[in-house]
């Protein structure tokens, strides 16, 4: 693949970013959604669009070509201020504490928040080192169908409900020091990887060969 995909991308001082990481096996308009909704909402200049190479929780067995995700990705990610990027994967691991620890040494001058969808945060106390997430960034969490309700139930939420950001605010979010977060409502698309990955699209060859 291209080894632009292996670098994170390029991002001056004072910038404000989100991170958002997924296996995208495939991609989706449901993922797009998260996307724009967090460029809008949070008021960031700049969204990594993190392709995994893989999600320790999730069965590898399934999981398509790292470039074949990348390639997806581009296609459907197509506003100028989301980046795809695949840099865990010269990191050569692919936890998100560790991720996240790396990118703020390499980037200090960079406001940065996680994003994730409702979907995720129910079980994102089984991630590892999460509480140490929750420390490093401000996170946003936007909402996906059947998970309305997970800022009120999940372990996260339960344990951090004292650094709960009111929607209201969620554009100051990336000026605060972690743990800050907040649930971001919104439309939702009903589509999901799982449903879609026995029909997921395939890419060129000359799309292929361009990464």
């Amino acid at each position: 693949m291209n080894p632009r995909y292996l670098r994170m991308p390029y991002v001056e001082g004072g910038m404000a970013v989100g991170l958002f990481g997924g296996s995208f096996n495939p991609p989706h308009d449901g993922h797009v959604l998260v996307a724009e909704t967090a460029l809008r909402r949070l008021g960031l200049d700049q969204l990594w669009w993190m392709v995994t190479p893989g999600n320790p929780l999730k069965d590898r067995n399934n999981l398509a070509p790292l470039a074949e995700r990348i390639a997806w990705s581009e296609k459907i990610a197509r506003n100028p201020r989301i980046k795809v990027t695949a840099f865990e994967q010269k990191l050569g691991q692919s936890y998100t504490a560790r991720t996240l620890e790396i990118v703020r040494a390499l980037n200090r001058d960079v406001r940065f928040v996680w994003v994730m969808g409702a979907d995720n945060l129910k079980n994102f106390h089984r991630w590892q080192n999460w509480r140490k997430i929750v420390g490093t960034f401000p996170i946003a969490v936007v909402d996906r169908p059947g998970s309305t309700l997970a800022y009120l139930s999940s372990r996260m939420a339960r344990t951090f409900g004292h650094a709960r950001v009111d929607e209201d605010d969620a554009g100051t979010l990336a000026f605060r020091h972690a743990p800050a977060w907040t649930f971001i409502h919104g439309p939702r698309s009903p589509l999901s990887s799982t449903a879609l990955r026995s029909t997921a699209p395939r890419v060129s060859s000359d799309a292929q060969s361009s990464l």
